[in-house]
């Protein structure tokens, strides 16, 4: 399965740059959000990471959209496994 996230920060900005170009992946499933990347847990990301199973392929538009940091990308991943 193919699942996408797209995230923006703030109620104003638009997610539509994101999910265009998530569109060419042919995805399952979307999950969308207007959340602030400063939050460990985000409602819709949080949603992903229950749905996620081995073999399934995360499309995301840019890694800060998933994370805010290095390290907090590090443990995303690990928590994948």
């Amino acid at each position: 399965m193919i699942i996408a996230y797209a995230r923006v920060s703030t109620e104003q900005q638009s997610l539509d740059r994101q999910t265009d170009m998530l569109t060419q992946y042919g995805y399952d499933e979307i999950f969308t959000e207007k959340y602030t990347g400063t939050k460990a847990s985000r409602p819709e990301f949080d949603k992903v990471n229950l749905m996620l199973r081995k073999g399934d392929v995360l499309v995301v538009e840019s890694l800060s959209r998933v994370s805010r940091s290095t390290k907090d990308l590090l443990n995303i991943l690990d928590d994948f496994e």
